[in-house]
């Protein structure tokens, strides 16, 4: 049986907000998401568009490269693969390239982001996102380190090519895997 948590981590209580700049400032009225690319039907969804989309909830670990985790957040939000049926990728639809509000960016191959356990969440715990974690919107995938899961999320672009994101050009693991231990390129 596997360990609860990866090499070199360390469990906390609670989720430490990091940064590339200050936490960028929303207006849910205002608030859109951009889904596009290398699909079908491309999709603009404003919030109240995004909440009537089905609800999915994962109970997952969140594991920072920094070494510390957080053992057995509920996030709640839409699953990714709920999206990506909306938009119907094309067949060269191999990789998705993330935006966020704040300049941030990161990608994953499209086909490990239809996990069960990937989700655009809104909620963590049974409550509302704080803007420092992530607020409005945040994806979420469990199964590599943080970094991977982009706050503030604007846009979503599904690509043939695989682009690096903000802490992937300056040297961290583009696969992310905490299980390996994958914190830095080679």
């Amino acid at each position: 049986m596997r360990e609860r948590l990866p090499p070199g981590q360390k469990a906390v209580k609670r989720i430490i907000p990091r940064h590339i700049g200050s936490v960028p400032k929303f207006d849910l009225q205002k608030w859109s998401l951009t889904i596009d690319g290398e699909v079908e039907k491309p999709v603009v969804l404003n919030w109240n568009n995004l909440l009537s989309l089905p609800t999915g909830v994962s109970v997952s670990d969140f594991h920072c490269v920094e070494g510390w985790s957080v053992l057995g957040n509920k996030w709640e939000g839409v699953a990714f693969k709920t999206l990506v049926k909306i938009v119907s990728p094309k067949d060269n639809a191999k990789n998705v390239f993330f935006r966020c509000d704040d300049g941030y960016t990161t990608s994953l191959p499209l086909a490990e982001l239809l996990s069960d356990d990937v989700l655009l969440a809104y909620k963590l715990n049974d409550k509302p996102l704080k803007p420092e974690n992530g607020a409005p919107l945040r994806l979420i995938v469990p199964n590599k380190y943080a970094y991977k899961s982009a706050m503030w999320l604007r846009r979503i672009a599904l690509t043939s090519k695989r682009e690096l994101g903000y802490w992937e050009k300056r040297g961290y693991s583009d696969t992310a895997d905490p299980w390996m231990n994958d914190r830095y390129s080679q």
